[in-house]
Order: structure tokens, then C-alpha cells, then sequence
């Protein structure tokens, strides 16, 4: 074996791994990603029901204004992804594998 197919070799296989571990548990976190979203959005969708029912009776009063400002202020929070944006950058392959399995877990759960 010469000095280059060995240079290649060594280079090659990390990353493969990297890939091939990135694109499985990319799947994995979709898939998963995907069911917990489904149940989030049934349980939201009940309490906004409830909600709706019990200021509709006159049970409740419910401040609209307030509620709107606290779901904008958690939605600002949740923007700030500078930092961990840099680290997914720094180790592109993995990342890359790891987004594409993502999506596909997504779209298959």
C-alpha cells in the first residue's frame, strides 16, 4: 500500500462514520421529533379549546393582550442560536448527515 492510498483511507473513514452515525440518529431525532410535536399541538389545541369554552361562559377572564405578549417573549427567546450554530458549522459532516436524517426521520413519523 502506498503512502497516498493510506492518507486517503485514513481520511475517508472518520468520515463515513460520521456520516453514517449522523444520518441514523438524525432519523431517530425526527422520527421522534415529529410524534412529541403531534402530541404538543393535540394537548394546545385542547387548552385552547377549554380556554375559549370557559371565557366564552363568562367563567374566566382571559387578558388576550398579556397572553399575546408572554408567547411573543418566549418566541424571542427561543431565536438567540448564535452559539450552537457555530459548533454545527465546525463539524459540517456529522451535521450535514445529521439534518438530512432529521428531515427524513420527519417526513416518515
Amino acid at each position: 500500500m502506498s503512502e497516498d492510498e493510506r492518507t486517503m483511507s485514513d481520511l475517508i473513514s472518520p468520515i463515513l462514520y460520521q456520516l453514517g452515525t449522523g444520518g441514523i440518529l438524525g432519523f431517530i431525532i425526527g422520527y421522534a421529533f415529529k410524534k412529541v410535536l403531534k402530541i404538543i399541538a393535540v394537548i394546545v389545541g385542547i387548552f385552547a379549546v377549554i380556554l375559549i369554552y370557559l371565557g366564552h361562559s363568562g367563567i374566566i377572564y382571559v387578558n388576550y393582550p398579556r397572553l399575546t405578549e408572554a408567547v411573543e417573549g418566549l418566541l424571542g427567546n427561543i431565536g438567540e442560536t448564535s452559539q450552537w450554530l457555530t459548533t454545527i458549522i465546525a463539524s459540517l459532516p456529522f451535521a450535514g448527515s445529521l439534518i438530512v436524517g432529521c428531515a427524513l426521520g420527519f417526513k416518515k413519523g
